[in-house]
């Protein structure tokens, strides 16, 4: 899998970058020890946080930035993990379904970035090109239907977009079938060290997914 970022996408934010990462996964339902890893983290969170400081997270807040340079609203397209984390601080805690998304969930919340996660086998073709959505571009967005992603940043493949930062396609969307992750970790404004975003992703994935064949690597917006 390829990455391309379009000019759109580097004017806008020139910090810019994404870890793309690849790997043979097998997904379940979500065990007791990865909830409870969850939980653990929801618990500390609220404990250590205000509804007010989520939206200064330096990942989400570089979102957030990026969104209204592209002219998007982003307190009615929130970040997904804006999303989660205020779910937290009220108390109400993330989401139970599959071990894929329940990770990747936590590696977003722990690291400040929103994540895309894919079926490998449902994107067409090998290149996701970041670009900008365009008014009336069709998006069917996991559990909320049409979404307006114009002036949102989306990743498309040949056919369409299939992510974004506030929600990701049905189309490419994980499964009990899914055998081959993609995943892009959207990096507006650095937060956790790249190294320890890696580290996370690594042991997440070989600990609850029997993740294997997986490889990392970074692409710029504006390369220096």
């Amino acid at each position: 899998m390829k990455i391309k970022i379009e000019d759109a996408i580097a004017e806008a934010a020139p910090d810019y970058k994404v870890i793309l990462v690849t790997a043979d996964v097998t997904n379940r339902q979500t065990d007791d020890r990865l909830w409870n890893e969850i939980e653990s983290f929801a618990s500390s969170f609220k404990e250590l946080h205000e509804m007010a400081d989520i939206n200064k997270r330096p990942g989400i807040a570089g979102t957030r930035e990026a969104y209204k340079r592209l002219g998007k609203e982003p307190n009615r397209y929130r970040p997904s993990t804006e999303a989660l984390c205020r779910r937290m601080v009220k108390g109400l805690g993330l989401y139970r379904t599959t071990a894929l998304v329940d990770l990747i969930n936590l590696l977003s919340v722990s690291c400040g970035h929103s994540i895309g996660g894919f079926d490998a086998d449902k994107i067409e073709g090998d290149m996701l090109t970041l670009g900008v959505g365009r008014e009336g571009e069709p998006y069917e967005a996991i559990g909320r239907g049409q979404l307006n992603i114009a002036c949102l940043p989306v990743f498309r493949d040949s056919v369409g977009g299939v992510g974004t930062p506030t929600s990701d396609n049905d189309r490419t969307k994980l499964s009990d079938d899914t055998r081959r992750l993609v995943m892009t970790i959207n990096i507006y404004r650095p937060e956790m060290p790249d190294d320890d975003i890696i580290a996370m992703t690594r042991r997440l994935l070989e600990d609850y997914a029997d993740g294997k064949n997986i490889s990392f690597e970074t692409v710029k917006a504006c390369q220096s």
